[in-house]
């Protein structure tokens, strides 16, 4: 037996796109990433969509367009990807860590006012596992306090907050799309804005500092090679058509462990708030309070011994070896670390079927009893 924990879902139409485009003499900065970044934009409900080679190179563009200065302070989340907090040093900015509600693992918006200082210039909310925060909350802290605001939905292509899209919610969004994500373009990821002058500056920092219409050797400000090619765009384009129906396979999927797991006591699943539709990215079950990371892991381990792939699901940004060369210690967000030390990452993709499902949830039962 081996089911694994996640893998890309890609048909012959994918395919073929590719292969089209590798025909042609437009590898990078053609037609296709045009094609892309306009349907991804009308997708979003904004102006502008800008793609780009990485998630991790859009977070960077966005905090480079909002104007973050060396010391300036950014509010943001601990239990994340680690991306969604280099992007504020790589700019000289100071990540401020605020701990997350226990329930949504989202930001806990009721401690972030406190942590408000002279020096903050924004926040940089994330959309945990593809589930939108309250974003009127956030807004209204923006607003009262001049701030930016950022919507990190790289986890979360799909969802909707009352309705409205997520990665539309702050000054601008992004998504990503390595291939674990809901939709892939192999790597890449896309800033989604109102904002033309975000936009601008994001495509030109994108491609060497070189504005729109100007010369190859002709460029106006710093910028990096974080260019996507039309064979990534091209993918993108096919997968975005089939998104929707994608989102309801792991929408399913999602339903079928929930359900196996309502009358397991020692498994707390996520609780979805009723403004929200949630974007499934992964399936995180949560131990109960009285099991420690040293049984979780131990967990994990007979579970890849059994042929099931599995892991832990966020290791504290506060507690990884850089980010303690800032001061952080273990204890400085207490709700992060006891839910991180309880996360367990179960198969989760668009075609695992409902009885491999059954399987993981059994030898998942037995492994607690």
């Amino acid at each position: 037996m081996n089911i694994p924990l996640s893998g890309p879902d890609i048909d012959s139409q994918d395919i073929e796109a590719v292969v089209s485009v590798l025909e042609t003499s437009h590898l990078s900065l053609g037609p296709k990433l045009i094609e892309f970044e306009q349907k991804m934009a009308e997708y979003t409900g904004v102006k502008h969509a800008v793609a780009v080679n990485s998630g991790t190179s859009a977070l960077h563009l966005m905090i480079r367009a909002l104007g973050l200065q060396p010391g300036d302070e950014v509010i943001t989340t601990p239990f994340s990807f680690v991306a969604s907090s280099n992007c504020i040093l790589f700019e000289g900015g100071k990540p401020v860590f605020v701990d997350i509600d226990p329930h949504t693992y989202n930001l806990d918006i009721d401690l972030i006012e406190q942590a408000i200082t002279p020096k903050t210039k924004g926040i940089l909310a994330v959309d945990v596992f593809g589930q939108p925060p309250d974003w009127d909350r956030l807004d209204a802290l923006v607003k009262k306090h001049d701030l930016f605001l950022i919507e990190d939905s790289a986890e979360a292509i799909g969802a909707t907050y009352k309705g409205r899209k997520a990665g539309s919610l702050g000054d601008v969004g992004l998504f990503a799309f390595y291939p674990n994500k809901q939709m892939t373009t192999g790597e890449g990821g896309i800033i989604v804005t109102d904002d033309d002058k975000i936009a601008t500056l994001c495509k030109s920092m994108r491609n060497q500092g070189r504005d729109e219409g100007a010369g190859w050797l002709q460029h106006a400000r710093l910028g990096f090679n974080f260019r996507l090619s039309d064979i990534n765009c091209a993918l993108g384009i096919t997968q975005l058509a089939r998104l929707d129906e994608m989102l309801a396979k792991r929408a399913q999927v999602a339903a079928w462990y929930n359900d196996r797991f309502e009358d397991v006591a020692d498994i707390k699943t996520i609780c979805v708030s009723p403004d929200v539709k949630m974007s499934w990215f992964v399936y995180v079950a949560r131990l109960a309070d009285h099991y420690f990371r040293e049984d979780r892991d131990e967990i994990l381990g007979q579970l890849r011994a059994k042929g099931i792939q599995c892991s832990n699901y966020f290791t504290p940004i506060h507690l990884q070896p850089f980010y303690q060369t800032f001061g952080y210690a273990a204890g400085d967000f207490p709700v992060t670390e006891q839910v991180s030390e309880r996360t367990v990452a179960l198969p989760f993709f668009n075609h695992l079927e409902e009885a491999q499902v059954d399987i993981v949830v059994n030898q998942l039962k037995q492994l607690l009893k």
